[in-house]
């Protein structure tokens, strides 16, 4: 069933098309994402199909009665609402009764009398009758993975990234039959994102998203949608097959455009001759000329960015932390940790949101003091710090001005060296988007700029706090090739997996209250063996819950004396029936209080818990009903 057509849809800003003529369905169970350059307008597209914006021409179909829940990169929420009532704001009826119902609760616990209770009983039947506990299930194991805990907090006090955590639970809580994602993982920690890939994964929910998180493209989409050179590529499979066929494409445009520019020199030499266009043959091998030199010269605009730049040496000595304690009121950030760093190391630095990644970076810099302990910085080291939080772009500046505030001429690893524009236009700003202001400029176009500043001051030690957020693939994929050509040390923080994977070798991993855990490897390693250690935690709480059962009361030996040989066999098998379905009901207590359900297979469980329960209690009666005749004889 095909839930969404896209015909011929175009969008200009100006003068400048963002994209032509885009095509392309989803069906029912699709899970696709769009991939572009920045700037090629990606989030433009997907509030045209959500319906936030208009586009200039074609249209967007949807299957009849297709529920839509759509994530914007930057969502704007209702200030004067808590984070309770935007959850609860949604039109649908299911919405409406939880809404009564949690006012009911509200009101029976400020008053209690035989009006609120009866209010409450009301409620609460009309749950039972659309099933709504279910969905108030599933509304707190979402809430609980993604950090939401006070309901009544006010969303105007919410950080950014808080914001688009509540719009997210919003919309998977709704849980609408078609998903419009834009960089759903930004702002998530690591334990986020891995729920939610295991979540969309599971689910039977159609998608359509844009991110940059390779790993999270790999394993939860089926099919990429590529706008390339303002053409639309469909690719039925994963990314790494994504990235197969594009690398064959790429090839053959490579063979065409060798061909081509054989054949432009050619014809040049024929042109230069001035043939006279009086024949249709002649005429028609002109017009052939133009296409040809088109091809040749598109291909040539094409900007690569190649961050060579030159890197101060280092010294003896880089950078020592001797017994290091941070803490803000009852917050512990370090506690007494020691670290020196050598030349050349690459630190990856993971941890949930909050528990002081930031913090440390600052620590390290110098740019906030620790509570206690030493920091021994070598005279050699210059800090390269690019912040997730902190775009200090003046926006009313061209990018060309922006640059030359910081240098005019820029020297290159090789010792050469190249101008302002010629460095803007390795960091794929073309002339034209030199001289365009920045407030015009995308997000991810604003955080390759910020980069750039920091990069073109030379520093030895780069720290980079979020560089993933809003890049585009092509632009991480060259700053990946940058900075492992980098000669300096390195820190990264980033929720992108295999930017960190590709980059560093040694992780800090920060646990709260100040512990921070040393892993040599990779993430994915490291990844591996926390998945070991929780199945070992987990067994273990096992068979503590199996030890800590009653053990049943041996049933004295005559008590079935009355019974007949039949109704002995019968008690038997209920016994044994009963102790195995106790011990079913037990497992499945114990997935859903784990918060690891969700969507289809949560609904499952709850009613493979209700169907145990319901065959305990009449295995139990019968049993009863046969301890009872055997009692009585």
């Amino acid at each position: 069933m095909t839930y969404l057509t896209v015909e011929n849809l175009s969008k200009s800003f100006g003068i400048e098309p963002l994209f032509e003529n885009i095509t392309f369905g989803l069906s029912k169970g699709d899970k696709s994402a769009l991939v572009a350059p920045n700037g090629t307008g990606k989030s433009t597209l997907l509030k045209i199909i959500a319906g936030e914006e208009t586009p200039d021409t074609g249209e967007v179909i949807f299957q009849n009665d297709v529920r839509i829940g759509y994530l914007e990169q930057v969502p704007e929420l209702n200030s004067a609402m808590t984070i309770q009532e935007h959850l609860l704001h949604g039109d649908s009826e299911i919405t409406e009764i939880i809404k009564q119902y949690e006012q009911a609760v509200e009101a029976q616990a400020e008053n209690f009398n035989t009006s609120t209770q009866e209010a409450y009983m009301k409620a609460s039947a009309a749950m039972d009758a659309a099933n709504a506990w279910d969905f108030e299930q599933r509304m707190k194991q979402i809430l609980g993975k993604l950090d939401i805990h006070n309901l009544h907090q006010s969303i105007d006090t919410l950080s950014g990234g808080e914001k688009k955590r509540v719009a997210l639970a919003f919309v998977l809580i709704d849980n609408p039959d078609l998903i419009i994602l834009d960089e759903p993982t930004n702002h998530l920690d690591l334990d986020m994102i891995e729920w939610l890939e295991a979540y969309l994964v599971k689910s039977n929910v159609t998608l359509l998203m844009v991110t940059h998180d390779r790993y999270f493209l790999d394993r939860v989409c089926n099919r990429i949608l590529e706008i390339d050179k303002g053409k639309l590529y469909h690719h039925n499979g994963n990314y790494g097959y994504y990235l197969q066929k594009k690398a064959e494409r790429e090839e053959q445009e490579q063979t065409e455009l060798h061909k081509a520019g054989q054949l432009f020199k050619k014809e040049l030499e024929w042109m230069r001759r001035q043939p006279k266009a009086r024949t249709g043959k002649s005429k028609s091998r002109i017009d052939a000329f133009h296409d040809t030199k088109d091809k040749v010269t598109a291909n040539r605009d094409d900007a690569e960015l190649e961050l060579d730049v030159s890197s101060r040496r280092i010294g003896g000595q880089v950078i020592e932390l001797e017994q290091i304690s941070k803490s803000y009121s009852d917050i512990t950030i370090l506690d007494d940790f020691s670290y020196s760093f050598k030349k050349g190391e690459r630190i990856g630095i993971i941890g949930k949101n909050g528990v002081g990644k930031s913090t440390f970076l600052k620590i390290v810099t110098g740019e906030e003091e620790a509570d206690s302990g030493n920091i021994k910085t070598g005279a050699t080291i210059e800090f390269g710090h690019y912040r997730q939080q902190e775009l200090n772009i003046d926006e009313s500046l061209r990018p060309i001005d922006v640059i030359k505030e910081i240098a005019s001429v820029i020297e290159l690893s090789d010792g050469k060296q190249i101008s302002a524009s010629q460095f803007l236009e390795h960091f794929m700003f073309p002339g034209k988007m030199q001289y365009t202001p920045v407030h015009k400029l995308s997000g991810g176009e604003k955080r390759r700029l910020a980069l750039m500043m920091v990069l073109i001051k030379n520093p030895n030690f780069l720290i980079l706090d979020e560089p993933t957020n809003d890049l585009d693939l092509m632009t991480l994929q060259k700053l990946e090739e940058f900075l492992l050509n980098f000669g300096g040390c390195l820190i990264i923080v980033s929720h992108d997996r295999f930017f960190m994977d590709k980059l560093v070798t040694h992780y800090f991993v920060f646990e709260g209250d100040g512990e921070i855990y040393h892993h040599n490897g990779t993430y994915m390693e490291y990844r591996a063996l926390k998945e070991q250690q929780e199945a070992e935690q987990k067994r273990l709480e096992k068979e503590k819950r199996e030890a800590s059962k009653p053990k049943p009361a041996e049933k004295p030996k005559k008590k079935s004396a009355g019974l007949n040989y039949e109704q002995q066999k019968q008690i038997k098998k209920l016994e044994k029936q009963i102790a195995k379905l106790e011990e079913q009901k037990a497992e499945l207590e114990f997935k859903l209080s784990s918060g690891e359900l969700q969507g289809d297979e949560l609904r499952e469980t709850s009613e493979k818990y209700g169907e145990l329960s319901g065959q305990i209690d009449e295995n139990t009666m019968e049993w009863m009903e046969l301890a009872e005749l055997a009692e009585s004889s």
